[in-house]
């Protein structure tokens, strides 16, 4: 029974130290499970400040700092120049001085008495001026005529006997047109290019039956005087030989040009 009771003793004290040893190795290896777990998160943290500080600084140098990329051009439109401005000799409109002219427009044999407003289209009038000082009508031809149920008019002062407009010579805008595209006959107007309000010349057309010429996009016509006489001897000696190929609108039958002009 002693050696029997002394064999149990020994087997418990066995169990307990493999039961010790066994607890300890578990407590040790739920320690390194821990610190394994906390060394992960610690690692994850830290990773994810350095990912932040490194995003940060990128953004602040692309951004803001000396990596920032030039500015992109804005393509916002800018304001468009709403008047193109003259082209070449053309006077300053002070030249017209703001007041009535009277000279005697010569087509052919016959004798215009003309009147020019100074004050109501300073820029037109300052060219007529100027054109007819410099000896420029002189010899020009007046190249079309318009024979029609709504209007009546002569166009003279080509440079070349076309028509063409001068590339060289151009000014606006457009002054004193008339109302309701309403042109009463003895009317002296500014002939242009369609739809373009600054490409007035020296070319002008006399109304010898009121006329209703519509206006275009850019408006109507610069109305620079008026006829006061010889619209008769007009009609009767060059209107009344009507327009090449009985046409509405051409060159008139009997050959035309300007044989004097002189302003005062």
């Amino acid at each position: 029974m002693v050696a029997s009771s002394k064999k149990h003793s020994r087997e418990q004290r066995e169990a307990r130290e493999r039961l010790r040893q066994y607890t300890a190795r578990a407590s040790v290896h739920e320690a390194t499970i821990a610190r394994r777990k906390r060394d992960n998160v610690l690692a994850v943290g830290v990773g994810l400040v350095i990912i932040a500080l490194v995003a940060t600084a990128q953004v602040f140098y692309f951004s803001s700092g000396p990596g920032m990329p030039e500015p992109a051009p804005s393509f916002t439109p800018e304001a468009e120049a709403t008047e193109p401005g003259n082209v070449g000799d053309v006077p300053d409109l002070a030249l017209a001085e703001a007041r009535t002219w009277t000279g005697e427009l010569t087509l052919n044999d016959v004798v215009l008495g003309v009147e020019l407003d100074g004050a109501a289209a300073p820029q037109a009038v300052s060219s007529i001026i100027d054109s007819a000082a410099s000896g420029y009508y002189e010899g020009t031809t007046c190249h079309r005529m318009v024979d029609t149920e709504t209007a009546g008019l002569i166009q003279c002062g080509s440079l070349d006997g076309t028509g063409a407009s001068d590339p060289n010579y151009a000014y606006g805008p457009i002054e004193n047109a008339g109302v309701g595209g309403f042109y009463p006959a003895g009317t002296i107007a500014i002939a242009r290019t369609g739809d373009d309000a600054f490409s007035n010349g020296r070319q002008f057309f006399i109304v010898y039956n009121d006329a209703i010429i519509p206006d275009d996009t850019a408006g109507g016509y610069s109305i620079v005087g008026q006829v006061t006489s010889g619209l008769d001897a007009l009609q009767s000696e060059i209107v009344a030989g009507g327009i090449v190929d009985d046409a509405q609108d051409g060159a008139p039958m009997i050959a035309t040009s300007i044989t004097g002009f002189t302003i005062q």
